[in-house]
């Protein structure tokens, strides 16, 4: 225990969608490290709900589909309910590395910093690799917008705004207000950071891209049109907010 928390604070947030194929896998993996592990089925239509609930996650469910932004929100409003401490927003298609999650707890159980934002490209492997090899063409274009647009609209300089590998002290968890349902719930963490003034450290984190989550992720260009889209339409509803 440091800092007066133990494991027992600490709550794994993992919003899933038709993820059935690996969601088991994914759980049973966070066990080893840790036993509060919140899944949040969003609205899935294939054996997500049972397969996390199997695996030994509990489980909550979004009725319909409403995007990774809510329920992130629905999990993170949870753990705080349940006394979490710490939380940790992991993804649920396999490609985080749970062995890496005591470098995004670790600053903050030594009370160095109020949020811990994981970031690919501050990997030591990514750096001596083609980004084009590792980060799918039409991702990379998207991470790179998305870094313009938030260096515009907050001054945040961070090197990845869109890794969902994160840890939040209960104190950021209770200021950060997500209400961005889908892609662009990203970008208003980060203003959120910005707007409470919380302290934040980037990390660097090994991401694997599987064929199963390429299939998955934003690799099409229709998938990349919806980023930008939430991107900057939850801009402008931020703005009239």
């Amino acid at each position: 225990m440091r800092g007066h928390i133990d494991m027992n604070q600490i709550f794994f947030v993992i919003p899933a969608y038709n993820e059935s194929f690996v969601i088991s896998s994914v759980v049973r993996a966070v066990q080893k490290l840790c036993s509060n592990i919140i899944v949040v089925d969003d609205g899935s239509d294939d054996d997500t709900f049972s397969e996390a609930k199997s695996a030994g996650a509990e489980v909550l469910r979004h009725i319909v589909n409403r995007g990774q932004g809510a329920a992130l929100a629905t999990g993170v409003l949870y753990s705080l309910s349940k006394g979490a401490e710490i939380i940790v927003t992991f993804d649920a298609d396999g490609q985080h590395d749970p062995s890496q999650i005591n470098e995004l707890i670790e600053p903050i159980l030594q009370k160095k910093t109020d949020v811990v934002l994981g970031s690919r490209f501050l990997d030591s492997k990514l750096k001596t690799q083609n980004l084009h090899n590792v980060i799918p063409f039409t991702r990379l274009i998207i991470l790179k917008l998305a870094l313009l647009h938030q260096w515009f609209f907050t001054g945040l300089k961070v090197t990845d705004t869109h890794c969902g590998l994160r840890a939040f002290s209960r104190k950021a968890a209770e200021k950060i207000t997500i209400t961005q349902d889908r892609m662009a719930h990203a970008s208003e963490i980060l203003e959120e950071i910005a707007r409470h003034r919380l302290s934040f450290i980037e990390v660097p984190v090994r991401v694997r891209y599987t064929a199963y989550s390429l299939e998955k992720g934003q690799r099409s260009l229709t998938g990349s049109i919806r980023i930008l889209y939430d991107f900057f339409v939850g801009r402008f509803l931020n703005v009239k907010r």
